[in-house]
């Protein structure tokens, strides 16, 4: 969940003007929105979510209180390659999220049989990390996914149509996935070379090693 900030600001002279946060972190709203109130010169501070749902300080409070015991600040990054000779796909997705005051890292890849491309060998990837995302309890919150595929970037997001059946079925499958843990999703495209971790990890399963683990970030 990202929140905005909306409040009214007061002159010395009376005047009067309303501003408005970009979109934040629930916990840094919060933090600004206090902060603001020191001034003496904000009033009627509201903190809106990205569905346009109002929130209550002491609901914010709970809100982030109860969201630090679980997986949070969530940012996924996938990768699908394909090898045109065999026919074979390799997955690769790093998941990295917050939890208890401790950051940790989620790696996995897989092999995968009966896709077309390297384009749906991509949304096999982002299929995957969404299925690690459900198995490690994230839903409804804001959730940044990351790859370096122009088509499911853009398609995810809306910048682009698709056409091919296989890559709509799959974007498809996505959405509902999605929906129902209550994840909003926000798609970043990068280049290759920021995409790393995940490429590696896509082409070591298509040479058949087997990767998965998590850590505590230090």
């Amino acid at each position: 969940m990202k929140i905005t900030i909306e409040w009214t600001y007061k002159t010395k002279n009376g005047v009067e003007t309303v501003f408005r946060s970009d979109k934040l972190p629930p916990a840094h709203a919060l933090s600004i929105g206090e902060d603001l109130e020191k001034t003496g010169r904000a009033k009627s501070i509201t903190y809106i979510d990205q569905h346009d749902s109002t929130w209550m300080v002491k609901e914010l409070k709970k809100y982030i209180q109860e969201m630090d015991t679980e997986p949070h600040n969530v940012r996924v990054y996938f990768d699908g390659g394909y090898d045109i000779q065999t026919s074979q796909a390799g997955l690769g997705i790093a998941i990295y999220y917050e939890q208890n005051g401790k950051n940790y890292r989620l790696r996995r890849n897989a092999p995968a049989v009966g896709l077309n491309s390297n384009n749906e060998a991509e949304y096999a990837a982002l299929h995957l990390a969404i299925v690690e995302l459900d198995l490690l309890d994230v839903h409804h919150q804001t959730v940044q996914f990351i790859g370096d595929s122009q088509v499911v970037i853009n398609q995810m997001s809306g910048e682009w149509p698709a056409y091919e059946k296989e890559l709509v079925s799959w974007a498809d499958r996505i959405d509902i996935k999605l929906n129902e843990l209550g994840i909003t999703p926000e798609f970043e495209l990068v280049p290759r070379k920021l995409n790393a971790e995940a490429d590696r990890l896509a082409t070591q399963a298509l040479q058949g090693t087997d990767i998965t683990g998590q850590i505590e970030l230090q």
